[in-house]
């Protein structure tokens, strides 16, 4: 009789799985947070949102915004990367929380290439190469030409010690050789206004943060640190075609989640956001910040965080830049 109603249990027990296991693999079952870590309204705050809103549709679930903003990107990053691992955490970082500042810090509180799982790189978001209004270069061989005459005596301005915008500073002197002194801002904006006043020589800056400024003549773009020529300001050369060998560089964004996520997870995140890149929206969103939009797999874009993290790593040592 005990055996019968054991049996009887067990077969109700084999019923309930498929339901049971169905439950269990549900993805994702509550809202999922993307977190941004940077202030809300500068690119990456724009970029996660209309990636999200996308994301949000294909998912069935909705995606909360969250900024959480602070030391360069590292906090955010730090507090995904500490986050469950079960899909309902990403972070749209970019490249300098994860490729650069590493390089710069003993005390990381993350390991970028340990303790985070890539999903989908997003955009890449080349520098314009700009000179203020009252130097009197025509063009990027020109501006060569003189820091070698000048060695040490014009400046370059940055969004900050270990910004993208500092270390495409510290590529171009590297790759052209030539000797030019930094000077970090708070941020691009006050570095713009400096170049305008010709308080700074030289400034690569984001496009977003220039392309206004070239368009109304008051400040002349040399080149794009690109691969190939911007659809936006097609008559102005990249620094490779303008003489500057191999000077390509590029702020980055993409989404992480934190490492261990299962993999049926992530599959199912980098399809949503692979499709949500093509979404018309998000592309006219994303083409506004000037880059090439991206939307690799999970392995290419770990490839591309190990190569450009091995180039950053050599441009920071060769420099010497710190941020302790």
């Amino acid at each position: 009789m005990n055996i019968g109603r054991r049996g009887a249990l067990g077969a109700m027990g084999m019923l309930a799985m498929p339901g049971l296991a169905q439950a269990q693999a549900a993805f994702p079952d509550q809202p999922i947070r993307m977190i941004v870590p940077f202030a809300a309204g500068g690119p990456a705050d724009i970029i996660a949102r209309v990636v999200a809103r996308a994301m949000s549709e294909r998912l069935g679930k909705p995606i909360v915004v969250e900024a959480r903003a602070g030391a360069g990107g590292l906090i955010g990053v730090d507090v995904a990367s500490k986050s469950r691992p079960d899909g309902h955490t990403l972070v749209m970082a970019s490249s300098g929380a994860i490729v650069i500042i590493p390089h710069m810090r003993s005390n990381m509180p993350y390991d970028p290439l340990r303790d985070l799982t890539p999903v989908t790189q997003v955009l890449a978001v080349p520098q314009i190469v700009s000179v203020a209004p009252n130097l009197a270069v025509r063009n990027l061989a020109e501006l060569v030409a003189m820091a070698k005459a000048k060695p040490g005596e014009l400046t370059f301005g940055s969004a900050g010690i270990g910004s993208s915008l500092h270390m495409a500073g510290e590529l171009l002197k590297l790759r052209a050789g030539i000797d030019i002194t930094h000077i970090p801002y708070g941020g691009a904006a006050p570095a713009v206004t400096d170049l305008l006043a010709g308080r700074i020589q030289i400034l690569a800056a984001d496009v977003p943060a220039l392309i206004g400024q070239v368009r109304a003549g008051a400040l002349r773009a040399l080149a794009v640190t690109a691969q190939e020529r911007l659809a936006i300001l097609p008559d102005v050369p990249t620094a490779i075609e303008a003489g500057v060998p191999n000077m390509i560089s590029e702020t980055w964004y993409g989404l992480f989640g934190p490492a261990a996520i299962p993999q049926d997870r992530v599959d199912i995140l980098v399809n949503a956001a692979r499709a949500s890149l093509q979404d018309a929206e998000v592309r006219r969103v994303l083409g506004e910040q000037g880059g090439r939009i991206v939307g690799s797999t999970p392995a290419e874009f770990n490839t591309f965080i190990r190569e450009t993290n091995a180039t950053w790593g050599d441009v920071v040592r060769t420099t010497g830049a710190r941020l302790e």
